[in-house]
């Protein structure tokens, strides 16, 4: 699952990464409002965002109302100093899904970003299908009618971008970007490792379905032939 982060102040900022991080979450960390925008707008598909209120060059309630005018409906979860009910009622008006005050605890903040991400996910169908195969996203659960595996977290992201675009190439640089984060230091083949691993569990289950690879291009999700 990848996540925006906007939080002007760098060591808060280096901490939420490392606990997010250690959570199975991919985080792309911003430093400025302006940024935080560009990230949201321009294409990068992303599972959800922390904003801070407090930011330089472009607030991050500006940031909330831009994103929502452009009909994005990511969740959002604005982080504050203020505690004022005003404050967060403009907050939650202009379109936030949740609203956290500092300082909070980390516990806090996980569940509050696992809340709203599974109201997300609630919006869309739980479960995934092609051919033979059904992916569970409630539960990360991989089946067929001969079986069912539970999927590690990267390779139900690296999955469920396959089956949601069945037929389509998706290059290893958008598998890296989506689950792993532009900065992280993950070297490419980590890709052909995961997709490996979830062609033996396709195999496993007699699915019906490949993983295809294209020579310099990426993969892409089809039925056995």
């Amino acid at each position: 699952m990848r996540l925006l982060l906007a939080e002007d102040e760098k060591d808060l900022s280096d901490a939420l990464v490392t606990v997010l991080k250690h959570n199975n979450y991919s985080v792309d960390a911003v430093y400025n409002g302006q940024d935080a925008l560009d990230y949201l707008t321009e294409g990068d598909n992303y599972d959800g965002a922390i904003l801070d209120i407090m930011m330089p060059k472009l607030d991050g309630i500006s940031v909330l109302k831009q994103v929502r005018a452009q009909g994005n409906h990511l969740p959002i979860l604005m982080l504050t100093a203020k505690s004022e009910i005003d404050d967060r009622v403009n907050g939650l008006d202009s379109g936030a899904d949740d609203y956290l005050t500092k300082p909070f605890s980390m516990k806090e903040l996980l569940a509050r970003i696992r809340a709203m991400t599974r109201r997300q996910a609630e919006t869309t169908d739980a479960i995934l299908s092609f051919g033979d195969v059904r992916l569970d996203r409630s539960t990360y659960q991989l089946s067929t009618d001969t079986g069912t595996l539970r999927l590690a977290n990267k390779e139900y992201q690296m999955l469920e971008m396959l089956m949601t675009n069945p037929g389509q190439v998706i290059s290893v640089e958008q598998f890296m970007d989506k689950i792993w984060g532009y900065d992280s230091e993950a070297e490419f083949n980590v890709v052909w490792v995961y997709i490996s691993y979830l062609r033996k569990k396709l195999t496993s289950l007699h699915a019906h379905i490949q993983i295809k690879a294209t020579r310099g291009l990426g993969y892409s999700v089809c039925m056995l032939s």
